[in-house]
């Protein structure tokens, strides 16, 4: 993703947006390292990530509402999951059951880390991936989620994923 003066240059459709991104995402969980890729057992897709005697990993969207704008900010993180639940979404992704897992993406401009902070899943069908709800604490990421962010701290939480102008 690359920034403009009116907007950003979106990485999945190359075009210019006017605006804020809508969306920061992450290729894989905190735990994978590129040494993994061809490893036996070791498997990253998309969606889901594989790594022995380590977890089961699965892609979601974390919402945050922008409460001075008309638009909310995603977060594209991971979050592990049981064998039960890892199962349940990636053999039935169309059950509604929700899920526990341990948020799996440590995200800048966070202090303490969200590394294995407490979530919900919500599974939204086959062709979406899973919501996440962070447990309610007193974790600035859980208080965020509740309350919603400003269009000033999305360019805070976005502006170090976006080249300088």
């Amino acid at each position: 993703m690359t920034t403009t003066h009116h907007g950003y240059t979106c990485s999945c459709c190359e075009q210019v947006h006017g605006g804020l991104p809508p969306a920061v995402g992450f290729d894989a969980p905190a735990f994978w390292w590129d040494h993994m890729v061809g490893t036996p057992g070791h498997r990253l897709t998309s969606d889901t990530c594989v790594i022995p005697d380590v977890g089961l990993f699965v892609r979601a969207v974390l919402p945050i509402h922008v409460v001075d704008a008309d638009q909310d900010f995603e977060w594209g993180v991971w979050v592990s999951q049981s064998q039960a639940s890892f199962q349940q979404l990636t053999a039935s992704p169309g059950d509604r059951t929700t899920t526990f897992g341990w948020l799996s993406t440590d995200l800048p401009g966070y202090e303490p880390s969200t590394l294995e902070l407490v979530t919900t899943v919500r599974p939204q069908g086959r062709e979406l991936r899973p919501l996440l709800e962070v447990e309610p604490s007193e974790h600035r990421l859980s208080i965020e989620q509740r309350n919603g962010i400003t269009v000033a701290r999305v360019r805070e939480l976005s502006a170090p994923f976006l080249p300088e102008d």
